[in-house]
């Protein structure tokens, strides 16, 4: 392959067999921007494509159309003559006498940023409904690539499409960011020596996006890298933000506005208190709205425990989002020593909390693996108690099918984390109050997730029946 492809063992299976299909398939992939999507399938495939077009950004009909004929002009092979197409529909047909004049075994088209190409009243769906459903998926030797930079057209034009797309697309693949496994085999690609402490820091900061992590300098310690990429009046990621959601969402405002509203408050908000908060109107265009952001991992949804999808929380996921609207957003651009100046930072110490129970839950399945329950059948949720007179809350209850409840508390710390007295005596009301007011009879594990680990006393060995390491959510 041409470059290294690091993780992304499931996709690359997934492509293969269609490339292996005895019958023509359509593969939409698609991700937040940055994520590789890109990359990935011009690396599995070496650029061994029959036709591979990329659209244009902001670019009207008639340049759209002029890519598309010299894209063909310079991948034509064939003895074939093509003229400038004045519609998508003639531009398809050119593309069918393409493929049929090629003796490739499998015909691989790829179409990247596909969104860009459907300019207002270009016809451009009702061509590619066209091409696909009267003459392409009735062949046997099409593998169709579609993606875009666009999420929310890729999933309500193509994957949710309710006229002549609908179902026809035979595979889709959302692409997610790296895990931290995935994370330091990339850096280590890069030829960085980081101990998974320091990793866990950098992904606190930008998540597993691949676009960001390949930024990184690795004669840099990680603060210095925060630092150069984040802070400054030239820093990369300061401009970052509004680019992101611009690129994913036709009017991105709101899209913009309730990921605001999530971060004020780290447990999530009901719909109502979103609607409230972010002052969008409440119907089904918000609807839609959440249900990009969730497609996309910028939040997530979820049931409390106990509680009917009545009770459903948002809540914000996205690493990056969060540390820009926390940090950058509030620093002077010409503050170029901000974080390495903040380390100490009561605020910083805030976050860090924060952000290391989203890796924890960007990470269930390797949490999972860690008890040993990956084949029990569970769901994972939030509590929160609902009398006034008795608070508590629990981040992260896995309710397993085995008559066993994991209450995980996730601590970020720079030492072994130790349970002192008062500390021990708040677990235990907490899992009294939980016991009482979810009436569960289920046996219930109390479980730490640590940055070092547990320091071993008389209130863990008394408390905790599990304990997990930073390092093994690297597997």
């Amino acid at each position: 392959m041409k470059n290294e492809i690091i993780g992304r063992k499931s996709e690359i299976t997934a492509i293969e067999v269609l490339k292996d299909s005895k019958k023509s398939e359509f593969l939409a992939i698609y991700g937040r921007r940055r994520v590789g999507k890109t990359f990935l399938i011009r690396n599995i495939f070496e650029d061994r494509f029959l036709f591979q077009l990329t659209g244009l950004a902001n670019a009207k009909l008639q340049w759209q159309l002029a890519n598309f004929h010299r894209t063909l002009l310079r991948q034509n092979t064939t003895n074939l003559t093509f003229n400038q197409s004045s519609n998508w529909f003639d531009a398809f047909q050119q593309l069918m006498d393409l493929i049929e004049a090629s003796t490739d075994e499998k015909k691989i088209i790829f179409l990247d940023e596909l969104p860009w190409l459907d300019t207002p009243n270009s016809g451009f769906i009702s061509a590619l409904e066209h091409f696909w459903n009267a003459w392409a998926s009735a062949r046997k030797d099409i593998l169709l690539i579609v993606c875009g930079s666009s999420a929310s057209w890729i999933i309500n034009k193509l994957i949710n499409n309710k006229g002549g797309l609908h179902n026809r697309i035979t595979k889709r693949i959302k692409l997610e960011p790296f895990t931290l496994s995935e994370t330091s085999a990339f850096l280590k690609s890069k030829g960085g020596v980081f101990q998974n402490y320091q990793i866990a820091q950098l992904y606190m900061v930008l998540g597993g996006i691949p676009f960001y992590l390949d930024r990184i300098e690795t004669g840099l310690s990680i603060s210095q890298n925060i630092n150069k990429l984040c802070f400054g009046q030239n820093a990369e990621l300061r401009t970052e933000f509004t680019n992101l959601y611009e690129s994913l969402f036709k009017k991105a405002q709101n899209h913009i506005a309730v990921i605001e509203a999530l971060s004020t408050k780290a447990t999530g908000l009901s719909r109502d208190e979103l609607i409230k908060i972010a002052k969008i109107n409440n119907g089904g265009g918000t609807t839609v709205l959440l249900n990009e952001l969730e497609e996309c991992g910028f939040i997530r949804k979820y049931t409390a425990f106990g509680k009917t999808q009545r009770n459903q929380i948002f809540q914000l996921v996205d690493l990056y989002s969060l540390f820009y609207l926390t940090f950058i957003k509030k620093t002077n651009q010409f503050d170029d020593d901000f974080w390495i100046n903040s380390l100490d930072n009561p605020a910083i110490r805030a976050w860090s909390g924060y952000a290391f129970e989203m890796v924890c839950l960007h990470h269930l399945k390797e949490i999972k693996q860690c008890l040993g329950i990956s084949g029990v059948l569970s769901s994972t949720s939030s509590w929160y108690s609902t009398d006034n007179n008795a608070k508590a809350q629990i981040d992260l209850v896995i309710d397993r099918r085995d008559e066993v409840i994991n209450i995980c508390e996730m601590k970020f710390s720079i030492k072994p984390f130790s349970i002192e007295k008062k500390y021990a005596e708040e677990l235990r009301n907490k899992i009294g109050i939980f016991k009482e007011q979810s009436k569960t009879k289920k046996a219930i594990f109390l479980t730490f997730i640590t940055t070092f680990g547990l320091k071993k006393n008389e209130y863990s060995d008394a408390y905790v029946q599990n304990s997990i390491s930073l390092d093994e959510l690297f597997g």
